[in-house]
């Protein structure tokens, strides 16, 4: 058990939490949900003991160990991988080095003889002879080969590094286990190891992760972020969310029907306070009504944009035709021979670990690049909006978010303009700010925006929930799903992509395409391969 009691963080002025009392038992698994800047990741480092509170304190059921995952993935570097795993329990790890250093001696001593036994029986304790083993089954199941068990952490690639430090954080059975955006720079296969993984760990986990379909299959309780304090609910993120949202639903319309009661009440009084036949019964009136109290709704602090897609109009029969499309860059063949003809409801997923093809695909198809081989003809009836991956040049100028905007609505009102920003989430004077020194998550909203305003009845998009939160990759999800043009985009979310998609494609390494008419689960299921290869590429600044 661990638990936070009246809990308070300040920075300078502000309050970040405030009088948190929380606590998380075994044999659950708490997801820790909340807008961007609430604090989610801040509260890990406060349970582990890496942050000091302005007032409060964290306990831990005595003798309880606590693994944290760690984000430095150069701290291990002079470690071999299975030393890196075992130090997950760092007082074995010294107990098991110390054992290996006496029984190194040429010059042994009793002393040395009885410090060694007693070592003996406290490695044995700890399960200190099965340590090895454990820590290669946990490495072999998210995918580090053996032959890399004895190997230096600084010749490892960025993504096992990740895996390593992942399996450092479970190694031992510890008792709390908290984790920071556990699935990021994970393959499918790795995930779902960790999934099945955690929901039969019967200790204690919290984790915060953005990855909506991985909190929902491995949480059994929610946890809150808001207005400075934790609230607990029963539960994973879904239920979580339809919960809220039907809470809402109801808090309004019980304040609805009140306000009802209130205009009656209001209405007989006034007709019937002077008639003396009425008024004893106009004075009751008057107690029921002061007792009416309308429900306070206090509106969650996070923010969801209203994401919706209306196409200006309707799309043929004819959507795209692509046929022999070949690309060649800097001597690497991208795209091999590509054919395939879209039709009018499709909503086709590129997926896989390619991510160069998808993109130059994309730029392809929307101008940008000019393939070595092959022709593509959209439909005479299609208009398409793009969703650069990288949009740099998009956001290089001196423009405000209003004129920026204005410059790609065919309807050049300020009011109409300002409308489509106010829906994602740039209010007032947000509408004056520069394009060029937004954060990643306002460009996105920008661009989503823009192909609101553009009426495209095609979408095409290259990863558009890179920088988002979740009520913001919940919003778009729930607007691409009612779009009722024809989409193509590449997307890591994996609830998303489940959900919207009815066609799946993928770039193989050498350029070719798989193309099948399916859901993305479906076509994991059907292929093991199709999920070794959804390896996501790290950049340096990932590492």
């Amino acid at each position: 058990m661990i638990a936070a009691n009246n809990v308070t963080l300040r920075l300078g002025k502000k309050a970040l939490f405030e009088d948190v009392n929380i606590k998380f038992t075994e044999g659950n698994c708490y997801g820790i949900i909340g807008a961007n800047g609430a604090g989610k990741s801040t509260f890990l480092k406060i349970l582990s003991g890496e942050l000091e509170t302005t007032k409060g304190d964290v306990t831990i059921t005595p003798g309880q160990r606590l693994s944290f995952l760690k984000q430095d993935h150069f701290q291990y570097d002079s470690y071999t991988v299975l030393d890196t795993v075992i130090m997950g329990n760092a007082h074995l790890y010294e107990v098991m080095k110390e054992k290996e250093a006496i029984y190194a001696k040429e010059d042994f001593t009793d002393e040395d003889g009885i410090r060694a036994s007693e070592l003996e029986g406290e490695f044995a304790e700890m399960n200190g002879w099965e340590a090895e083993a454990d820590a290669e089954s946990l490495l072999n199941g998210l995918g580090i080969p053996t032959e890399l068990h004895y190997e230096r952490m600084a010749n490892l690639k960025g993504s096992e590094k990740v895996k390593v430090l992942l399996a450092q954080a479970l190694f031992g059975n510890p008792d709390i286990l908290l984790l920071d955006e556990p699935t990021n720079h994970l393959d499918m296969d790795a995930i779902n190891w960790l999934e099945e993984f955690l929901i039969n760990f019967d200790n204690t986990v919290i984790v915060v992760s953005h990855d909506r379909y991985f909190l929902n299959k491995v949480c059994t309780q929610t946890a809150d972020v808001d207005y400075g304090k934790i609230q607990l609910y029963a539960g994973n993120y879904d239920f979580w969310y339809e919960s809220s949202q039907l809470l809402i639903r109801q808090m309004k319309e019980a304040n609805r029907k009140k306000e009802e009661k209130i205009k009656e009440l209001q209405e007989f009084i006034s007709r019937f306070s002077a008639n003396v036949s009425k008024s004893k019964q106009a004075t009751s009136r008057k107690r029921a009504l002061e007792k009416i109290q309308l429900d306070e709704i206090k509106p969650s602090s996070r923010k969801y944009p209203y994401i919706d897609f209306r196409p200006d109009r309707e799309i043929g029969n004819d959507v795209l035709a692509v046929e022999n499309l070949t690309k060649t860059i800097d001597g690497e063949l991208i795209l091999d021979h590509l054919t395939f003809t879209l039709n009018r409801e499709d909503k086709v997923a590129f997926v896989g670990g390619n991510e160069r093809a998808k993109t130059v695909l994309f730029q392809i198809l929307t101008g940008e690049m000019e393939p070595d081989e092959g022709t593509y003809k959209w439909g005479v009836t299609t208009t398409q909006a793009y969703f650069p991956q990288d949009s740099t040049k998009e956001f290089d100028s001196d423009l405000t978010i209003a004129d920026w905007l204005t410059q790609y609505s065919e309807i050049k009102d300020a009011t109409y303009v300002r409308g489509f920003l106010g829906r994602m989430l740039f209010a007032g004077e947000d509408g004056v700010k520069k394009v060029k020194i937004l954060s990643g998550g306002e460009k996105v909203r920008c661009l989503l925006s823009k192909m609101m305003i553009s009426g495209s009845n095609v979408l095409i998009l290259d990863e558009p929930t890179n920088h988002l939160d979740m009520e913001s990759i919940t919003a778009l999800n729930n607007g691409l799903k009612k779009f009722p043009g024809v989409l193509l985009f590449a997307c890591r979310d994996h609830q998303l992509v489940e959900t919207t998609a009815n066609r799946i494609m993928e770039i193989m390494p050498g350029g070719q395409l798989i193309d099948k008419i399916t859901t993305y689960d479906e076509y994991l299921a059907s292929d093991e391969m199709a999920r070794k290869r959804a390896v996501y590429s790290m950049t340096e600044a990932d590492n």
